[in-house]
């Protein structure tokens, strides 16, 4: 099955996570189908904390991909912010 899932990099205790497509049985940072965007949790200032390609996503979704639990609530937090900024 072909999941939506975060791989780890950056440094120790500074991480920084890429949204990928891949497939569920590969290890967390193994090789990718696709990356649609990337998390950064230590974000400060002016830097970008998400930033997500959608219509990959939409893509990739309309095929089956399965998001994992965490990406489904940055999906759904993106989704929040590009409503009330419109």
């Amino acid at each position: 099955m072909v999941t939506i899932r975060m791989a780890r990099g950056g440094s120790k205790k500074r991480p920084f996570y890429s949204i990928v497509v891949t497939d569920s049985r590969k290890p967390r940072d193994s090789g990718y189908i696709e990356r649609l965007g990337y998390f950064n949790p230590s974000a400060r200032g002016q830097e970008v904390r998400l930033h997500l390609e959608q219509e990959r996503i939409t893509h990739w979704l309309g095929l089956g991909a399965q998001p994992s639990d965490r990406v489904a609530t940055l999906l759904k937090d993106a989704a929040k912010t590009a409503v009330a900024a419109a």
